[in-house]
């Protein structure tokens, strides 16, 4: 079967994995947050290794890795009763991160709209990873340098993901706004759109 997905895109620090946390609260939703997935990894895992290796640099994981990464996780959710595919919307952030990836999950995927979470400036994201990196621990946003690599890889490789899926799929949320206001607009497109949960 294909999961009912939406995707909350955007650079690093524009806010997804907050309003993945906020969704999640709300029975239906099911957030899935890719890069949390892999920070949980033991380190000395082949899998974990992987992960320090490349985001060490500011680098994405190899899609193959990625994908069989997820694919576990989905599993296991699904199996321990935590994911109900049949009802649950499924929300992705992390996930897919380039075509190729969007590419490889277009038979486990229905994707009925992708937000994209917008900043006008780029330095208010260098500030909130600094400010994450310090607040939830993650090395992989403490240097500087590994920042703006990863901002210079998502304008490479994830953001022609917007032209990927079109214009049908893809509704701006201005992120500059406070959480709370992001959450609104969401939560107002998925109701306009007709694509709640079913409970």
């Amino acid at each position: 079967m294909k999961y009912n997905t939406i995707l909350l895109f955007g650079a690093p620090g524009s806010g997804k994995g907050t309003q993945g946390k906020v969704l999640h609260t709300i029975p239906g939703f099911f957030h899935c947050a890719c890069g949390d997935i892999f920070r949980n990894l033991k380190v000395d895992s082949e899998l974990g290794r992987v992960f320090v290796e490349y985001s060490s640099k500011g680098l994405l994981v190899p899609d193959e890795a990625t994908v069989r990464l997820w694919s576990e996780f989905i599993a296991t959710s699904t199996q321990i009763g935590k994911f109900h595919p049949e009802k649950d919307l499924l929300v992705l952030d992390g996930i897919p991160r380039n075509i190729s990836q969007a590419k490889m999950l277009r038979n486990v995927l229905r994707v009925r709209a992708m937000f994209w979470l917008k900043t006008r400036k780029l330095e208010p994201l260098v500030r909130r990873i600094q400010r994450r990196a310090l607040k939830e621990n993650r090395l992989d946003d403490m240097n500087l340098d590994v920042i703006r690599a990863r901002l210079t890889t998502y304008e490479r490789e994830t953001q022609p993901l917007v032209d990927h899926y079109g214009k049908r799929l893809v509704h701006r949320i201005d992120s500059d706004q406070t959480p709370a206001e992001v959450t609104r607009d969401i939560l107002d497109r998925i109701i306009k759109l007709g694509i709640q949960p079913r409970l």
